[in-house]
């Protein structure tokens, strides 16, 4: 029998999907290799063919979106028990990524602006928020919970391993999807758990082709304020790049296309903390002998926390700011 292989979106903007079918004709390689057991997203499969299965009858699951809502969280704990490997694949599922922004604030005020603020709305909706069950009279509704905090993958079940990016690049896929392959094909021996695959051990500057020459940092630009030098580095000329906090692995795609690293394959090997590693790079470059010079030169610097957090917020030591109404105790 072929090994299984299951495929999820859970909060995320369907990137990772794209990313898998981005691979081009290789992918008739994976649907050769393996059996397709669940893929929501391509195929008509429903959560009930999952349930029915044996535990860890999936060999592979490959996890993709954040955990915000209890359908998130249930899907996730029934593709652990059902999966031998679960792989937290792309940003979303490691850090949080642009979901884990929401972190910031909290379920109530997030409803507020969505349900009854926003310009979107009009004014005999303004105010109806959703509630997980309404009683008609056909029946009743259910939808899913939507949580006060947004969740890594592995804050909510065990993960094996990891691959990184948003979405991760389609040469990288390949690569992490070819090595399981030759892994099951030949009875090699699994990576050790924890693993993070298609992805380097250096950070992003390390792949960098620009000259870094560490000058002072007088002030940020945006991407359109300024013309940069294709051969110097993005942060020396004062855009703002988070590749010195970011791992390797993605060839610097966006700093090659004059574009400031965002950081969507994580932090580094040993650092712990994304945004707070790119806080103490930016200290020994800011050019400024007060704190006062420094605040300065960092109000030109748009959004300085989604900036710095912008993948890893719920993945970082804060995970997430003090809400305004306490969450019970599963912190939903």
């Amino acid at each position: 029998m072929k090994p299984k292989l299951a495929l999820y979106w859970a909060s995320s903007c369907g990137g990772c999907e794209i990313a898998v079918v981005d691979i081009e004709e290789k992918i008739l390689d994976v649907a050769d290799f393996f059996d397709i057991v669940f893929w929501p997203c391509v195929m008509d499969f429903k959560y009930k063919d999952v349930e029915a299965m044996p535990d860890g009858d999936i060999t592979i699951c490959l996890f993709n979106g954040a955990i915000r809502t209890s359908e998130n969280e249930y899907l996730a704990k029934l593709l652990r028990a059902k999966s031998k490997v679960l792989v937290a694949f792309g940003s979303c599922a490691q850090e949080g990524c642009i979901p884990g922004l929401a972190n910031f604030y909290d379920k109530n005020s997030i409803f507020e602006f969505v349900y009854k603020n926003s310009p979107s709305v009009d004014e005999q909706s303004k105010g109806i928020y959703p509630v997980p069950i309404t009683h008609m009279p056909e029946g009743e509704i259910e939808i899913p919970e939507f949580w006060n905090t947004v969740k890594t993958l592995d804050q909510v079940v065990e993960v094996d391993y990891y691959i990184p990016g948003c979405p991760p690049q389609s040469f990288q896929i390949l690569n992490a999807v070819g090595a399981v392959i030759d892994i099951l094909k030949n009875g090699k021996p699994l990576p050790p758990k924890g693993t993070v695959l298609g992805a380097g051990d250096k950070t992003c500057c390390d792949e960098c082709p620009r000259e870094r020459k560490e000058k002072k940092i007088k002030r940020f630009y945006r991407p359109q304020e300024i013309i940069p030098d294709p051969n110097e580095c993005l942060l020396d000329q004062g855009i703002m790049c988070v590749g010195p906090a970011t791992r390797s692995g993605c060839d610097a795609l966006c700093v090659k296309a004059n574009i400031g690293c965002r950081g969507c394959y994580g932090a580094p090997p040993n650092v712990t903390d994304q945004g707070a590693k790119m806080v103490a790079a930016l200290s020994s470059v800011i050019d400024a002998q007060t704190p006062e010079e420094a605040r300065k030169i960092m109000e030109t610097l748009a959004d300085p926390l989604g900036t710095f957090y912008r993948f890893s917020m719920a993945s970082s030591i804060l995970k997430r700011v003090q809400p305004k109404t306490r969450p019970d105790s599963s912190g939903k």
